[in-house]
């Protein structure tokens, strides 16, 4: 069971938002499963179910000038930063109304009104292009953070390594957060590096680094206050390598027969929604007759429902819509 730190957030109400973000990403994530299965969202789809904690753990401690970059599993990232659920399974769905007008899709988010500026379905291509707004907020005086969230098999890119070199040797305000799930699509960590720790290459770097259980809230916001922190007083990068579990497969319909399934159910023993309902309880900042808890729950799923059903209503993108958007200015 997750249990408090010695100095968690004194505001009860602070804690609880935690869990209300959690539980708003986990409805989201079921929702667009159902929808998918019902073949009212087309194409792939990767879902965080089971990685909650990371994400709203390292929102939690940005700014809302700071800017964050996902990847290609990062609806959690954009919910967890403040992107409005209408719009982002709007995006999902390819509706005009979406966030991209339809035409980014899950892997392609951007919602930068909110600080989330992109997600990329390149494996480590978030990287560089977070590193490139923290080098922005350096030469801008800016005094913004930029955070990137990847996964293990980022660690064998080249543009992860280039990207911690120049990080470290600029000293940039740049925040990376692994989500080390075990898998880098279909392949164990242990068959595509002898690294069984991520936050070793940051080492080589000389960035500090931590491993953490990514599947408690409050270390994730404890890990990624102190790298928010050092970055904004000039300390340069921090790695922060969060241990977590997806608990569905790399996409939906991924029969997932890469994995025991007491794997799984041991990961499952482990969910971080539940773990940190649990340790609100024997605070006390939760009843433990569940009332609150199923309120929480509740609310999430009636605002992701409300959501979809207007998402879902929205048009579809018009043929001569085609080539709108595709440069970032129009020519002159």
């Amino acid at each position: 069971m997750t249990s408090l730190p010695p100095s968690p957030p004194d505001d009860s109400a602070e804690l609880l938002d935690l869990l209300e973000s959690m539980w708003l990403i986990r409805a989201f994530e079921e929702k667009v499963s159902e929808l998918y299965a019902r073949g009212r969202i087309k194409g792939l789809l990767h879902l965080g179910i089971g990685q909650e904690g990371v994400a709203v753990g390292a929102a939690s401690r940005v700014g809302g000038d700071d800017v964050v970059f996902g990847g290609h599993r990062a609806h959690a990232h954009a919910l967890a930063k403040g992107a409005d659920p209408e719009r982002l399974l709007a995006e999902l769905a390819g509706r005009s109304t979406g966030y991209c007008a339809g035409k980014g899709g899950s892997m392609h988010i951007s919602a930068p009104e909110v600080g989330f500026v992109t997600a990329t379905g390149i494996v480590a291509g978030n990287i560089p292009l977070a590193l490139g707004a923290a080098y922005a907020s350096v030469v801008g005086d800016r005094g913004i953070v930029a955070m990137a969230f990847f996964g293990d098999g980022a660690g064998q890119a080249g543009q992860f390594h280039e990207s911690l070199n120049i990080a470290s040797l600029w000293n940039l305000p740049l925040v990376l957060v692994c989500e080390n799930n075990g898998y880098a699509e279909f392949t164990p960590l242990s068959a595509h590096t002898r690294v069984e720790r991520l936050a070793i290459h940051a080492a080589t770097y000389g960035i500090p680094a931590s491993t953490i259980d990514g599947n408690d809230v409050l270390a994730v916001r404890a890990a990624v206050g102190e790298a928010v922190q050092r970055a904004r007083a000039g300390g340069g990068p921090t790695f922060v390598e969060a241990l977590t579990y997806r608990l569905r497969g790399h996409y939906e319909g991924d029969p997932a027969k890469y994995r025991e399934l007491s794997e799984l159910s041991d990961w499952k023993a482990r969910d971080p929604i539940a773990r940190y309902t649990g340790a609100l309880v024997d605070r006390g900042t939760l009843d433990a007759d569940g009332t609150a808890v199923d309120r929480i729950e509740r609310n999430a799923r009636e605002r992701v429902e409300r959501a979809a059903e207007s998402a879902l209503a929205g048009p579809i993108p018009k043929p001569s819509d085609l080539l709108t958007n595709v440069y970032a200015s129009e020519p002159a």
